[in-house]
């Protein structure tokens, strides 16, 4: 062969190799950098915007108080917003919210579970809001950082309290995620709604749904990728493996139309857990519109079965 043939031949899959490296890299920044801004929602979801706002400004005019934890790393700080509740309440719900938001979007649950009578935290996830983070940990880190929360409003609210643990989308996750850690008995209930299997299953399905790429090589470089900034592969991040784990009544929420995380990962979430487990699959709701479709419904499902698992 001759040289010049030979360094064309080489070249060809080395240009490849590279321009892969390249788009993993723009890929990994794209969906695991934080921004300091909440997107804006999706189109389908515009209709609800004024319905949002109205959420927001009661949560404006409530006696937020502004918690704070310094994680054991000493480096990350994480905020919270804490509602208490009319009446003197024992119950409390940490309420998680979804991708690129913060605890602030999550204003219509929280006037949902304070006109239930709980008092409400919101954090902030790391790499979101006000807290403190480089980048997204899709629930895996947040896990963690939840279960100090837990401990925070056990200290603060005495060790009678009840704890209701509530997430939508990525929310959904991270309270599925943490059905696996072992928990205070002060932790009653889960409701996840809308949480994905696993961040590796989620980022394949969207890879391919969206930008009409295979999963590999483009998941396994960005799991690495993000073992070399995060400290863990995209595998380790599963809802399934740590449902099996679940003693807890938990309460799955999933939308009949959700095309962004879809319903299969609701049955296989389902199938997972374990302890008293009930479902709901909403007709015609699309991903994370549950609520919105019918507001007094949700709260109508979701009361009811806490009124299953917790005691009077």
């Amino acid at each position: 062969m001759k040289k010049r043939s030979w360094v064309a031949a080489l070249g060809t899959p080395l240009a490849l190799f590279s321009a892969t490296l390249i788009a993993s890299e723009k890929l990994y920044n794209f969906a695991f950098k934080r921004v300091d801004y909440v997107p804006e929602t999706s189109a389908d979801k515009q209709k609800y915007a004024d319905a949002y706002w109205s959420y927001v400004d009661w949560l404006h005019r409530q006696p937020v108080q502004d918690w704070q934890l310094t994680l054991d790393d000493g480096t990350s700080h994480l905020v919270a917003k804490y509602v208490p509740a009319k009446n003197t309440s024992r119950r409390t719900v940490i309420i998680s919210h979804g991708y690129k938001g913060d605890g602030e979007t999550m204003a219509n649950y929280a006037y949902m579970f304070h006109n239930m009578g709980y008092n409400v935290l919101l954090p902030d996830d790391r790499g979101h809001g006000k807290s403190s983070g480089k980048y997204i940990s899709f629930g895996w880190q947040d896990r963690r950082d939840y279960l100090e929360w837990v401990n925070q409003v056990i200290d603060q609210t005495g060790s009678q309290t009840e704890i209701v643990l509530f997430g939508v989308s990525m929310g959904g996750a991270t309270v599925e995620m943490m059905s696996g850690e072992t928990l205070p008995p002060q932790v009653k209930a889960i409701i996840a709604d809308c949480g994905y299997t696993s961040i590796e299953e989620e980022l394949a399905y969207l890879l391919k749904r969206q930008f009409h790429l295979p999963k590999y090589p483009f998941v396994p470089i960005v799991s690495f990728i993000n073992r070399h900034r995060m400290g863990y592969f995209l595998s380790d991040v599963s809802s399934v493996e740590q449902l099996r784990h679940n003693k807890l009544p938990i309460f799955f929420i999933h939308g009949e139309k959700d095309v962004y995380v879809p319903s299969w990962m609701l049955k296989k979430n389902y199938q997972a857990a374990g302890g008293h487990k009930e479902m709901w699959q909403v007709p015609n709701a699309t991903h994370a519109e549950s609520f919105w479709i019918d507001p007094a419904a949700y709260e109508k499902h979701v009361s009811a079965f806490l009124k299953r698992v917790l005691s009077d």
